[in-house]
């Protein structure tokens, strides 16, 4: 798999500049590029057909699920639930990686656009309140978009919400979307199931 895109949205203070955020950066594309499907082919290959009709394309839990695994072998907590100061506390972070006294943190879009915003707005409250140095919210492009799950939040559906975003007052922090994509289709190789009682990739 392959890291297409980069949205910065926020860039605040000096913690971009950091060495943290540099091993931050390199632990997230190390985990993006080891991806792949099928297992032990070196790269990732979908099947060719589009996602949109029911029981047709591939799944996408699974591959939040390998993902996730690799982040943690590299010393990221997964499911980290944190306090970010909310009426009512969100739901956990996908993968969370301390940063001194704060976190920085990953989520994986499964769900549909919505989904998208709460993970966004999560993190930028959670950056706001001080818990969070940052965070990155990773889609699919639009071109892998059609070769999985109907409704998969996606970098095209949120471009419009980034000035938004981007106009929040933050001293210090970073916020960032990024887009990845397969690196081929083939008719050749099985579908990714769908749900969560599929095989996670290895």
């Amino acid at each position: 798999m392959k890291i297409v895109k980069l949205e910065t949205l926020i860039d605040a203070g000096s913690f971009t500049k950091t060495h943290d955020w540099k091993v931050i950066y390199k632990h997230i594309e190390e985990s993006i590029k080891k991806i792949e499907w099928p297992a032990g082919t070196g790269s990732f290959t979908l099947y060719d057909e589009s996602g949109k009709k029911r029981g047709k394309g591939s799944g996408v839990k699974p591959i939040k699920v390998d993902f996730m695994k690799k982040l943690a072998s590299l010393g990221w907590d997964l499911e980290t639930p944190l306090d970010i100061a909310t009426v009512r506390r969100p739901g956990a972070m996908d993968a969370t990686y301390r940063v001194q006294d704060k976190f920085f943190c990953v989520e994986w879009e499964t769900g549909n656009v919505s989904s998208s915003h709460r993970a966004i707005n999560k993190m930028a409250l959670g950056i706001l309140k001080g818990v969070l140095i940052g965070g990155i919210l990773i889609v699919p492009t639009r071109t892998m978009y059609r070769y999985l799950t109907d409704r998969v939040g996606n970098l095209t559906e949120l471009e419009p919400y980034f000035p938004l975003w981007s106009s929040l007052n933050i001293k210090e922090g970073f916020l960032a979307v990024m887009a990845v994509e397969h690196d081929a289709v083939s008719r050749s190789v099985p579908r990714i199931p769908k749900g969560t009682n599929g095989r996670a990739l290895k």
